[in-house]
C-alpha cells in the first residue's frame, strides 16, 4: 500500500514542479522583457549612435557564441529524452555536455569582454566617456543585458553540474525526470533570451 501511494504522489509531484518552474520563468521573461522595452525605448532616441555602437562589437564571437548555445539545447533535449527512457548515464553525459558548451559560451563572453575592457569601453571607461550619450547608453545596456545573461548562463551550469553527478549516482533522474526536465527548461530560456540579444546588439550596424 506504502508503495502504490507513493507511486501515485509521482505525477501530482512533478505537475506541482512543473508548475513551480513555469512561474519562475514568467518572472525571469518579465525581468528580460523590461530590459528589452528599455533597449528598444532607447535605440528609437539613439538610433545613429546603437548604429555605430554594433559596429564596435565582434560579430564572429557573437555568432560563434549563438551556434554554441544552440548546440547546448540540442544535448539539453536529449539529455530529458534519454532520462525519460530509463538511460541514466547516457543523461548525465549529454548533461555533461551542456555544462561544457555553456562554459565555452562563458569563456568566449570572457574573451569579448577583456577586448571591450581592454579598449577602455567599459562603463566609466575612458573611451567610452568620450564618446556620445547614445553610444554610452548602447554600451550600458550591453554590459548590463549581456552581464546578466552571463549569470543565468552561470546558474545554469551550476545546477546541470550538480544534476549530472546525481544521474551518475543513481539519486536523480530515470525516478523523477521531472527534476532534469525542469533544468531543461531553464537552459531553453537562458538560449532564447541570447538569440534576441544577437541581433539587437551584434547586428545593431
Amino acid at each position: 500500500m506504502t508503495s502504490t501511494a507513493h507511486a501515485s504522489a509521482h505525477p501530482s509531484d512533478a505537475f506541482g514542479a512543473r508548475l513551480g518552474m513555469w512561474l519562475f520563468l514568467v518572472t525571469e521573461i518579465l525581468l528580460f522583457g523590461g530590459l528589452f522595452i528599455a533597449y528598444s525605448y532607447m535605440r528609437a532616441r539613439y538610433p545613429h549612435e546603437f548604429h555605430a555602437g554594433g559596429k564596435e562589437l565582434n560579430v564572429f564571437l557573437g555568432v560563434l557564441n549563438t551556434a554554441v548555445l544552440l548546440t547546448s539545447s540540442l544535448t539539453m533535449a536529449l539529455a530529458v529524452a534519454r532520462v525519460r527512457r530509463g538511460d541514466g548515464r547516457a543523461a548525465a553525459a549529454l548533461t555533461g555536455a551542456t555544462v561544457l558548451l555553456g562554459l565555452c559560451f562563458l569563456a568566449i563572453k570572457a574573451v569579448e569582454w577583456s577586448q571591450k575592457i581592454g579598449h577602455g569601453l567599459y562603463p566609466g571607461g575612458p573611451a567610452l566617456l568620450s564618446l556620445p550619450l547614445g553610444e554610452r547608453v548602447f554600451f550600458g545596456l550591453y554590459f548590463t543585458m549581456t552581464g546578466l545573461h552571463g549569470l543565468h548562463v552561470l546558474a545554469g551550469v551550476s545546477v546541470l553540474s550538480v544534476m549530472g553527478v546525481l544521474l551518475l549516482r543513481g539519486k536523480s533522474g530515470t525516478a523523477r525526470p521531472a527534476v532534469l526536465e525542469n533544468g531543461g527548461l531553464y537552459w531553453h530560456l537562458v538560449d532564447v533570451v541570447w538569440i534576441y540579444l544577437l541581433p539587437l546588439f551584434y547586428l545593431a550596424a
